[in-house]
């Protein structure tokens, strides 16, 4: 069956017949708009969740009930993050000081994790006397980092009227870039880099926001042990990127007083609708499903002082900042402190502009000094070059300190998992296996049969083709193709498959699709949510098209590859009703990122009987060792890899057989054939 399968010489031979089969035959299904479907259902979805959330804010009538919300929230909030490390020592050390007028800068270096460093510039006042009140800064997405001037800026502010001030370098950004190429390059940076090192992480059971929030953690630890700091009097201002670890912050760690957040405050209700979800670390696994809204990181922590700056040109929806600053401002008044929730608008676009500054020295000083001083300006500040901010020697950790990246404690954590991942199915029934498997992935159950409209034929020499559309209550149609033998007695074998580039891909004549129906068999060929004629019409060639759908999926706790699977089952349920097939005689065809789909939809439906698998990774660990991999964030089930793998899936199904042709790597490459049996199947 599988020679036939992949009549690899046959579909180079007619390529030039199936260009022009192409654009001869019509195989459409759904028609116009079909690849606005998937987003239109993800925020649908995650509308519903904002509608529930809204109804039990509006329930909170009382400060016990408000107390009640928060203690709830934030647990499940930094349980969603994942476990956060032990201490460990800081080694902390200053390589280097700048004297400016009424302060001085100290080039500082520790570790947040052990050989994982972190580079920062302490801001320190010359007047006054100590112990001094602190205020963290984290950096937004610049490239350089610390040495941005608003963060500069913002910092030598601070330093002058008599506040410490710590800003550091967060991974990919500044000194602490953590992907190089051969040459030593930079092979990705800033938000790039925060999303790549997510995917890892989210198949190890945390995200690329524990790192980030353990170095903000960290640095705390290092503000509240220097002898000039207060450590009961600490503050946090960040602004864009920085403005969304403020909030993280100030949520995970009791130490912070004040906080002033600049560009970051809106809604997610309002972000998924404008600009949509952010990179890899603002966006926690589940937070909308959980119900936590941006309006809560300040309502969380109340009665603790928060601030809320925003642009009135920002790219950050000013509507859903004012909801939420009304919302938040609502629930502190109810707790009697309504002077602890206030906003300041100001002139301009997305930035941490001068009077962004200045108010947030306002409100750390009223909070952390007992100073109303609505007077406190900025004052001329002199600058400093990147070079002069400079930690390190080199201007970079990595290859000069040669220390574990973000790459390394991923693997590393998921490495660690591997011998509780062998005992969890050496131990459990594989029922009790696979019940964690789909519980992992969401798949739920198959309610009923899949309502299934057939909206036309086209006729080939040899079989015919059905068009179909399968559909479920408010879910997204999976159009679909029903290739059937011309000429046929009784009921034949047939193949459900699913491409993960679309099913026009081997559905022309002469293609891999046509040559398992002159064997003699029916196929179903479909696209799966997001592929083919869902798929999105504005494709980014790093993320793949499939990046904000991956991430708005994870809010809802139901990652994509699940959702597909959920499809392929639907898919089967019409195959199998089908008069026509012999219902104890289907197979599955998974192609590229329809590969990881079809080993799911075989492991959790015995029906089918035999898997082929086709250009697609094997194993999500090779995805946490490989940096650089490419279009994976919508192949990631958060947390798999405390229970299953992909080669678990496939021991799952034996003694069905499984049949894995011309595996590739994380990157798209082909992966070398195994050198007992080169260029053959790999029954796995």
């Amino acid at each position: 069956m599988q020679g036939l399968l992949w009549c690899v010489a046959v579909v180079v031979a007619l390529a030039a017949t199936r260009a022009w089969a192409a654009e001869a035959e019509d195989l459409g299904v759904l028609g116009a708009g079909g690849g606005e479907r998937l987003h239109a259902y993800l925020l649908d979805e995650c509308r519903r969740c904002f509608d529930a959330r809204r109804e039990a804010v509006a329930a909170l009538d009382d400060p016990a009930k408000i107390v009640a919300r928060q203690e709830r929230l934030r647990a499940a909030w930094v349980a969603a993050l994942g476990p956060l490390p032990e201490r460990t020592p800081l080694k902390a050390r200053v390589t280097g000081t700048i004297d400016r007028p009424g302060y001085r800068i100290e080039k500082v270096l520790y570790e947040s994790r052990p050989d994982h460093h972190v580079t920062g510039n302490l801001y320190v006042p010359k007047t006054g006397e100590p112990p001094y009140p602190a205020v963290l800064v984290p950096c937004g997405h610049s490239g350089n980092g610390k040495a941005y001037e608003s963060y500069q800026a913002v910092s030598a502010l601070l330093a002058t009227y008599g506040l410490v001030a710590l800003c550091y370098d967060p991974i990919g950004q500044g000194e602490r870039i953590q992907t190089f190429d051969a040459a030593g390059k930079p092979a990705a940076e800033g938000t790039t880099e925060h999303t790549l090192t997510d995917v890892g992480a989210r198949l190890a059971g945390i995200c690329v926001a524990n790192y980030r929030v353990w170095d903000g953690i960290r640095s705390i630890d290092y503000l509240a042990g220097r002898p000039e700091v207060d450590p009961k009097r600490i503050g946090c201002t960040g602004n864009s990127g920085g403005g969304t670890m403020t909030c993280y912050l100030m949520t995970a760690d009791d130490r912070i007083g004040p906080a002033a957040v600049s560009c970051y405050v809106t809604s997610l209700e309002r972000l998924f609708a404008t600009i949509g979800p952010q990179d890899g670390e603002q966006n926690i696994p589940g937070q909308v499903a959980l119900g936590v809204e941006h309006a809560d990181y300040l309502s969380m922590r109340l009665p603790k002082p928060t601030l809320i700056l925003a642009a009135a040109k920002d790219f950050f929806d000013a509507d859903g900042t004012w909801t939420t600053f009304r919302e938040a401002k609502r629930l502190a008044s109810l707790l009697g402190h309504t002077e602890r929730v206030d906003l300041l608008e100001a002139p301009g676009e997305h930035a941490y502009a001068k009077p962004q500054r200045e108010a947030a020295l306002r409100w750390m000083r009223r909070w952390l000094q007992g100073v109303d001083d609505s007077a406190a300006a900025e004052p001329p500040l002199t600058l400093c070059t990147d070079a002069e901010l400079q930690v390190t020697q080199t201007g970079q950790v990595v290859p000069e300190l040669e220390g574990r990246t973000v790459w390394d404690l991923n693997l590393e954590r998921a490495r660690g998992m591997a011998a509780a991942r062998e005992a969890f199915w050496r131990d459990r029934p594989k029922d009790e296996c696979l019940a964690e498997v789909r519980r992992l992935a969401g798949v739920r159950p198959t309610a009923g049969m899949p309502g299934v409209r057939s909206v036309g034929t086209v006729e080939r020499e040899g079989c015919r083709i059905e068009k179909l559309v399968i559909e479920r209550p408010g879910e997204v149609p999976v159009p679909a193709l029903l290739f059937a033998p011309a000429e046929r007695k009784g009921s034949l074998p047939a193949v459900l498959y699913v491409d993960g580039r679309g099913k026009a891909r081997d559905t022309a004549p002469g293609g891999p699709v046509e040559a398992i129906v002159r064997a003699g068999r029916i196929v179903l060929s479909i696209d799966a949510r997001g592929w083919g004629e869902t798929a999105p019409k504005k494709p980014d060639a790093y993320w793949h098209e499939e990046y904000p759908f991956a991430y708005l999926a994870f809010h809802l706790g139901r990652p994509l590859l699940g959702q597909r699977v959920e499809d392929a089952l639907a898919a089967l349920e019409v195959l199998a009703a089908r008069p026509e097939v012999d219902a104890g005689a289907i197979g599955i065809v998974g192609v590229e990122r329809g590969g990881p789909v079809a080993l799911h939809a075989a492991a959790l439906d015995a029906r089918l009987r035999d898997v082929t698998v086709e250009g697609a990774i094997e194993s999500w660990m090779d995805v946490v060792a490989t940096p650089l991999g490419q279009g994976q964030l919508s192949q990631v089930v958060p947390g798999a890899l405390e229970r299953y793998d992909l080669p678990d899936l496939v021991r799952a199904i034996a003694p069905r057989p499984v049949a894995v042709r011309n595996p590739v790597d994380p990157t798209g490459k082909p992966k070398a054939a195994p050198p007992e049996a080169p260029g053959k199947d790999t029954q796995r």
